[in-house]
């Protein structure tokens, strides 16, 4: 089964955003993907707080939402909707989500982003939690026949997250990881999250430098369950597509029970 993680330098112009995701997602249905990922903020991002605000949606209706549930139905593909911007108790905040929609159309998950970045080196600084409002639960859910966990990326920091899921076969992380994190965590924090749950990972990230003047990491990867990168692209937009083997996922656990030896 084909994995794909697309990767896009979005701007802030919704409509714009949606129209590069259609392209890229069509590329990734034409070359067999079966699920397929977007990255974080894949419909905006560089806009400022106020744009933000003015595009969330109410959760079940809008034009975001119905691209997503219209482009995995034509394509009969499942997509999980990387994030966007969702209504929050807090009127003056949003919610950072990710949705998963079936090759039908149909959304059968929902994740609302835990963990809000915060980081100030002197000469960038990030503080979610001024505009966004953190999520309260965990999410998995069934993709054609395997069990998935969601998370978007400064999760990816917290093993303890995916721990409390239980045994996965995949995680998939929509990112947009600042350049200077990026270059000195993301490909290890990544094979971490495999290696440690032995399970593959899908990362679909943001990369390049985006109007506004932020640059964000890319390196857009698919890891196995050894914690070997199967498929990678460094910036720019991008298809990123390696083959999930459930064959290997049991040898590997076999080889290697590590999963059977926890103890908390």
């Amino acid at each position: 089964m084909k994995l794909a993680a697309i990767q896009m330098v979005s701007g802030p112009e919704v409509a714009a955003n949606l129209e590069t995701a259609a392209r890229l997602i069509e590329q990734a249905a034409t070359a067999g993907a079966r699920i397929v990922a977007l990255p974080e903020y894949f419909p905006l991002i560089g806009a400022s707080d106020a744009e933000r605000l003015a595009a969330r949606e109410a959760d079940g209706a809008g034009p975001i939402q119905d691209f997503l549930a219209a482009t995995a139905k034509r394509h009969g593909l499942w997509l999980i909707g990387g994030s966007m911007p969702l209504v929050a108790r807090e009127p003056d905040k949003l919610r950072n989500s990710t949705l998963v929609f079936d090759p039908q159309g149909q959304r059968v998950a929902r994740y609302d982003k835990i963990h809000l970045f915060a980081f100030d080196n002197g000469e960038e600084h990030y503080a979610e939690g001024e505009t966004i409002e953190a999520g309260e639960d965990i999410a998995t859910v069934s993709i054609a026949g395997l069990r998935v966990g969601l998370g978007i990326c400064y999760d990816l920091r917290f093993p303890e997250l995916f721990r409390r899921m239980g045994t996965l076969d995949l995680i998939v992380l929509p990112a947009a990881f600042t350049a200077t994190t990026g270059r000195a965590h993301w490909e290890l924090l990544l094979r971490a999250r495999a290696i440690e749950n032995q399970c593959y990972v899908l990362a679909a990230a943001q990369g390049g430098l985006h109007p506004g003047g932020r640059r964000t990491h890319g390196h857009s990867m698919i890891v196995d369950p050894w914690g070997e990168i199967l498929a990678c692209h460094a910036t720019g937009e991008a298809v990123v597509m390696a083959e999930f083997s459930a064959t290997r996922l049991t040898e590997l656990r076999r080889r290697l029970p590590a999963l059977q030896h926890r103890i908390f």
